[in-house]
């Protein structure tokens, strides 16, 4: 497979630790220059301006993002459009799942997330911007949490999102999603389907995770080296702490429809409450604490239903015994 012009960086890695003959970056770069192998780039702003973060150890941050990649017809023209979801451990620079998508959605993200735990463990945080597949922070506090958001803190994780607009937070994994896509449009045999797609990304994420030298690690490592022998972060045991600290409160107004029961949308999912046909059209407000919701009429105030939510069920039953069929006589 054919692959961009390495870096001076790069080729100076290779040429050292290879072949055993150093040579400045400056002279590789004027090779490269005469030899018309690069684009000479306008001056961007100097690296020592931006304030940089990285995490000590693998499993400490996972930084994720998904962007977009078109397809190729046949017949050379462009295809369908898809999306590729990444999970980047922040440490390392370690892809640690790089998959193709017709549309990324929250399940999706979900189902990404919970394959990457059970192949590399529990990270100790993560960190996305704010689409709605990561997080519910800007929705007007409609809906609750997503899935990703449920399952982060079932496992005590701390949920780091950047700021609207400052792609600059999560800049590792959008350099990633850079420099792969630049390995993609170099291919001489563009993906015309998104199995040959996630083909090519298997064998790239090979290539960026085991052979190919990091600039920004130690000594110029891969990316496998780092996370392979550095002890791993783990998330806080303290539950207690971030059970207190980390509620999310709604209030939300309904009516209660003709069955008897009202909807609540939890965990990315609507549930039906039930609080009997009696209270038909009946106005009421949803105290939501997380799981706990307390519904009352909106008019006397009377509480009608104070329940825990069984995120396994869809219908959350009122619990009251079952009346004797009448007899006949």
């Amino acid at each position: 497979m054919l692959a961009p012009t390495p870096s001076a960086d790069t080729i100076g890695w290779h040429l050292r630790h290879h072949h055993q003959v150093m040579v400045s970056r400056a002279t590789i770069n004027r090779v490269l220059g005469r030899a018309g192998a690069v684009t000479p780039e306008p001056s961007k702003r100097p690296k020592s301006s931006y304030i940089r973060f990285e995490a000590e150890q693998p499993n400490e941050c996972w930084q994720s993002d998904f962007t977009h990649y078109r397809l190729t017809r046949p017949d050379g023209t462009s295809g369908a459009d898809t999306e590729i979801i990444t999970w980047l451990d922040d440490c390392s620079r370690y892809a640690l799942s790089v998959t193709v998508h017709w549309r990324v959605t929250g399940p999706i993200v979900l189902a990404r997330f919970r394959e990457t735990v059970a192949a590399h463990g529990i990270p100790a945080s993560t960190l996305t911007d704010n689409g709605m597949v990561f997080t519910t922070r800007f929705s007007g506090g409609k809906g609750g949490r997503n899935h990703l958001e449920h399952a982060l803190r079932e496992l005590n994780i701390t949920q780091k999102n950047g700021k609207p607009n400052h792609p600059q937070t999560q800049g590792k994994v959008e350099r990633f999603q850079q420099t792969m896509k630049k390995w993609l449009h170099a291919q001489p045999a563009q993906p015309t389907t998104i199995t040959e797609l996630q083909t090519l990304l298997d064998a790239f994420v090979a290539e960026y995770n085991q052979r190919r030298p990091h600039r920004s690690l130690p000594h110029q490592a891969t990316p496998a080296t780092i996370y392979t022998t550095r002890p791993k972060a783990t998330p806080s045991t303290d539950r207690s702490t971030d059970r207190s600290t980390d509620r999310h409160n709604r209030v939300r107004r309904d009516k209660i429809d003709k069955a008897g029961s009202v909807t609540l949308r939890v965990a990315g999912q609507l549930r039906h409450i039930g609080i009997g046909r009696t209270y038909a059209r009946t106005g009421v407000i949803l105290l939501v604490q997380d799981l706990h919701v307390t519904v009352i009429n909106a008019a006397t105030g009377e509480i009608l239903r104070d329940l825990t939510i069984d995120p396994r069920r869809d219908y959350q039953p009122t619990r009251r015994p079952h009346r004797p069929a009448p007899t006949k006589n």
